[in-house]
């Protein structure tokens, strides 16, 4: 059978020989007594022994992975502990007890994660995410393993684990040991583990976070759903990170997110991208990213849908609050921009005022004339009339203003665009799809005669 497609169920009904593992001192007599007692036991009964004995439990099964090799009896063991864990996350405890504090309780794990099958990778790997997520807090008076001192043997500390695992983790985001299940499961475990401060650190020196932008994007089948909201739930996470938010600032996780937002029906895909923005907002470009990306039209039309969840809602008006704040204290022409990107113009004074124009026009260069490629899509896409009129009226003014206006705006084909508009219905467009094109014919030098 292909180990990698092994299940749960197929690898708990083995018989494993436990006692032919004592005979040979791989285990103790007392392991032998323990594991009659818990195997192949109902779930009640199981659950009063590690009630009972829990760290004794622990230990037995961690020996066993230390000392037995043969693989179909790792994969047992492995499953018996990941259904212990399933069942209830917080016997992860156990593996912290101070009884266990000079046992090495990391290492097999950590170990298995690179020399096993997928089976065994996959339960190392949850199973790993577990124990660190069940680490105790600093200042209890608690011991956690890895970390006790005075040992004399090497103990496997919890740094050597966190980048053994991130380095996993990264590796199966990259090149997935699995073709469908490394990268949800990778993507799974750092939706638990980077709530720890240091997981963080260590994903970001790992330069993990550049492995998460491409798995951000529209989702329409339900393992594709949670993939995209725990790829997304780890963006978050890391909005909480300052060297994470350099990264995030500099690559296209906005687009991505935005793209996400505008397009998903999942209300906790929806929270946790309008929690990301929120964290964002007040940290340096973000605002205004989320301005050019038209945010602020898309929150507005996010309100009128009917969510359930309070928590959505109000993140929702906080955060469009927060943009038209932003919006405020733009300049005149980032609010120009914003008008442009979202695709509905008005007669605003900005588009009129001369010195608008003369101080602004060779903003229009930026990004190889992005506002004028959008002007002239919306040239080709709108509906609104209003709209139609104004982008006519923008490129005459370019035209007007702009040294070489006349030979970019030809060069960006947007005269063929433009004449379609004079036989328009309404006469506002057509009044300025013929000031455009004169300007255009006219050149600058005796455009300024021609007053819209």
């Amino acid at each position: 059978m292909d180990q990698a497609e092994l299940t749960m169920d197929q690898v708990l009904k083995r018989d494993i020989p436990w006692e032919t593992y004592m005979t040979t001192k791989l285990i103790s007599a007392t392991g032998l007594q323990l594991l009659r007692r818990y195997d192949k036991k109902p779930e009640s009964a199981r659950a009063q022994l590690l009630d009972e004995d829990g760290p004794a439990y622990v230990h037995l099964f961690v020996s066993i992975l230390r000392d037995i090799f043969k693989e179909e009896t790792v994969e047992y063991v492995l499953a018996l502990i990941y259904e212990m864990l399933s069942a209830n996350p917080t016997r992860a405890r156990l593996f912290h007890d101070k009884s266990l504090a000079h046992e090495d309780t990391y290492e097999p794990f950590l170990r298995l994660l690179s020399k096993g099958n997928w089976f065994i990778q996959e339960k190392s790997c949850k199973i790993l995410a577990w124990i660190i997520s069940a680490r105790p807090k600093a200042g209890n008076g608690a011991i956690a393993n890895g970390e006790a001192s005075g040992s004399k043997k090497h103990i496997t500390t919890i740094d050597d684990v966190l980048k053994g695992l991130v380095d996993w983790l990264c590796a199966q985001l990259k090149q997935p040991s699995h073709p469908t299940r490394g990268a949800p499961i990778a993507i799974s475990c750092l939706s638990s583990l980077l709530k720890e401060p240091v997981v963080r650190s260590s994903f970001v020196q790992a330069d993990g976070v550049k492995l998460l932008v491409p798995l951000i994007s529209p989702a329409s089948t339900q393992q594709s759903i949670q993939l995209l909201y725990e790829t997304c739930l780890c963006v978050w996470l890391l909005s909480y990170y300052e060297p994470a938010i350099e990264y995030l600032a500099t690559s296209r996780t906005m687009q991505r997110l935005t793209e996400v937002v505008k397009s998903s029906t999942k209300e906790k895909v929806v929270r946790v991208v309008i929690l990301t923005f929120r964290n964002l907002l007040p940290k340096g470009t973000f605002g205004a990213q989320m301005v050019e990306l038209g945010l602020p039209h898309i929150i507005h039309s996010l309100k009128t849908q009917a969510w359930s969840d309070e928590d959505l809602l109000d993140a929702l008006n906080k955060l469009e609050e927060g943009l038209k704040d932003k919006i405020r204290k733009l300049s005149s022409f980032d609010k120009y921009k914003q008008e442009v990107l979202l695709g509905q113009l008005d007669w605003n004074p900005m588009h009129k005022e001369a010195n608008f124009w003369r101080e602004n026009v060779t903003s229009f260069e930026e990004n190889d004339f992005q506002i004028l490629r959008v002007l002239l899509t919306i040239l080709d896409t709108s509906s609104d009339p209003r709209s139609l009129a104004v982008a006519c009226f923008d490129l005459s003014q370019f035209i007007q203003y702009h040294a070489a206006g006349r030979v970019i705006v030809n060069d960006l084909k947007a005269k063929e665009r433009v004449m379609k508009l004079m036989n328009h219905e309404n006469a506002e467009v057509t009044k300025n799809a013929l000031l455009c094109i004169q300007r255009l014919l006219l050149g600058a030098k005796y455009a300024s005669f021609l007053q819209a």
